[in-house]
């Protein structure tokens, strides 16, 4: 078992995907160094910087498989630095003139920070994808019911008449503006990292730059321009990014959750007859995915407060704020990725009853359609007084349990048709025109690759 819960063999599944953590898993964040460290050589080799028999040999040797790792590992902790483990665990696997060229002139955060980026690139990858499987679900559950009339909900407390269709619609556009902005972002976020000591790349002189570029252009990553070791902005950015995502996700998990209430009973979570609600209390049905999709939101929103305290740094290169990124940012994507997991089986799963829903309009005895009324009354009364009339007119109506039509009618301000064709009207038709609107919207948007 695992120290760390979300490392135990019981409950990682809640914490991580088994995608995800091959993208930080020990392999992979290796590979990922040397991967790193032979761009670099063979953009040196290309500049003449280290002969390309060097090169040749740091990439036939670039591979964890081919490493000591328990001899990496003892070296990390002898020499106290982060990196240097690994040189002298591929310098070890590499003839003596080759070695000389591993680590050529570069620092550890150009190689860390580099990884990095590839890191950020492949969840950015496996983000995208689940956004875009997310948002056709939402588009086609929003188009089933568009017509599903449902109680809107303000404060907590019934409203007036909205559509299930017109919810989903509203969860769907707002995914949509975190998958625009997933790629708005490439273009700032995916860049290399190659600075040097201090950022000037003084070791090679006039063919810093060029190597710069070279180095980049190999990973398949942008050319900075400039160091960027004291910027510590595109991780958190990025981190802030997949905490709005998330967030949203949340956003959906809380109203699913609320929805499932018995006394609500609008909304139900799919389940399994293994699925245990409770060991004492045989009759319950849990709402485990939605409710867990608030609690990795939060997480995510506290680790990616840690990426943004990295930007807090001093002179050019400082390792406090840094270091910290290390254990943020892996956090943070690892739970993003099992959030939209979970989403993606809650949305594709999700029960929805849409005669509890009708019930649940009617049970409110017609007072859901106070705002049409309102609306009626307005032009003959003034909307502050017909606003007044009817807030005393309905709160005396439902304390003796009486309908809207009745108060109204009763009270002398509509006839009993005048009410109904109100009721009627409140179907909304602007509400089909949102969510059509929207779902054209989306599909477009998933039609650009």
């Amino acid at each position: 078992m695992g120290a760390r819960l979300t490392d135990s063999a019981a409950y990682a599944h809640l914490w991580g995907t088994d995608e995800a953590r091959s993208i930080f898993d020990d392999d992979a964040r290796v590979q990922t160094w040397l991967d790193v460290l032979v761009a670099l050589a063979e953009a040196q080799s290309e500049l003449g910087i280290i002969p390309i028999s060097a090169a040749s040999a740091i990439g036939a040797a670039g591979h964890v498989a081919m490493l000591d790792m328990h001899f990496v590992a003892a070296e990390t902790r002898r020499t106290s630095h982060s990196t240097l483990g690994l040189i002298n665990g591929l310098k070890r696997i590499l003839p003596p003139d080759a070695a000389e060229h591993v680590y050529y002139g570069v620092t550890v955060q150009d190689i860390s920070d580099t990884a990095t980026v590839l890191a950020m690139r492949a969840i950015a990858v496996v983000v995208e994808r689940d956004l875009r499987a997310l948002l056709t679900t939402l588009s086609d559950l929003a188009e089933a019911h568009q017509t599903t009339v449902m109680v809107g909900r303000t404060h907590g407390q019934p409203g007036a008449p909205v559509t299930f269709g017109l919810k989903a619609a509203s969860w769907a556009d707002e995914l949509a503006r975190h998958l625009v902005r997933l790629g708005e972002g490439r273009s700032r976020w995916f860049v290399g990292q190659l600075g040097g000591a201090v950022g000037t790349l003084g070791f090679f002189g006039a063919q810093g730059p060029p190597l710069r570029a070279s180095f980049c252009a190999r990973l398949g990553l942008s050319d900075p321009g400039i160091s960027w070791t004291a910027s510590r902005d595109r991780g958190a950015e990025f981190s802030h990014l997949l905490a709005m995502i998330t967030g949203t996700l949340a956003r959906v998990g809380n109203e699913v959750m609320e929805l499932q209430r018995p006394e609500i009973g609008e909304l139900r979570e799919s389940t399994t007859a293994d699925t245990v609600g409770s060991i004492t209390m045989p009759h319950k049905r849990n709402p485990e995915r939605s409710e867990h999709l608030d609690t990795l939101a939060r997480i995510v929103r506290s680790q990616s407060a840690v990426m943004l305290e990295a930007m807090v740094q001093i002179h050019e290169r400082d390792g406090r704020g840094w270091k910290a990124e290390w254990f943020a940012l892996p956090e943070v994507c690892l739970l993003t990725c099992t959030a939209l997991s979970f989403a993606r089986d809650l949305i594709g799963g999700l029960e929805v009853d849409k005669t509890r829903m009708r019930a649940n309009i009617e049970a409110n005895d017609g007072h859901l359609t106070s705002e049409r009324i309102l609306s009626s009354l307005s032009p003959k009364l003034g909307k502050h007084q017909a606003q007044a009339q009817l807030q005393l007119l309905l709160a005396a109506a439902q304390q003796r349990h009486q309908s809207l039509t009745d108060a109204v009618v009763g009270a002398g301000l509509l006839t009993s048709e005048e009410v109904s064709a109100l009721i009627e009207d409140d179907r909304t038709p602007t509400v089909a025109l949102a969510v059509t609107s929207t779902i054209r919207h989306i599909r477009a948007l998933l039609a650009d690759p």
